[in-house]
């Protein structure tokens, strides 16, 4: 089944595959006969899906979890279940989805106004002259 992970974009099966290994951790007697982890990789450099903007802020967001093969690597174990660990793993791989396609507002230089310069200039007066106040007064001056 194809992950939604907005309206706008689904990642097909192709891109993502899951293996199941064996977790610490919760379990009890069943963490040492039950493959409960999921290992989740979604192939970032092969994918059609995802603009190549969209990409490069993916590459930034994973940052550790980036393969040098290109590809994004998941790993959930903190549940006991496989099912809930895979829910969880389809869900990270989602919400760092979202926040890559999310485009950065442009930041566009603007002058300071007038009166912002007005304000700045009288308030180092006033702490200016408060500093004044504090020194010792010399009488040869």
């Amino acid at each position: 089944m194809p992950l939604s992970v907005s309206p706008r974009v689904t990642l097909p099966d192709a891109d993502i595959t899951l293996e199941f290994v064996r977790a610490s951790g919760p379990g009890g007697q069943n963490v040492n006969k039950v493959a409960s982890a999921v290992q989740l990789r979604f192939d970032l450099k092969g994918t059609a899906v995802l603009a190549p903007a969209v990409k490069a802020r993916l590459r930034v967001l994973a940052g550790r979890r980036l393969t040098d093969e290109g590809a994004i690597l998941i790993f959930a174990r903190t549940q006991r279940s496989q099912e809930q660990n895979r829910r969880e793993a389809f869900e990270r791989l989602a919400e760092l989805v979202r926040r890559a396609l999310i485009e950065p507002k442009i930041r566009r230089a603007t002058r300071p106004t007038r009166g912002s310069k007005e304000r700045r200039l009288e308030t180092k007066e006033k702490r200016g002259a408060t500093k004044q106040l504090r020194s010792k007064k010399r009488f040869d001056d």
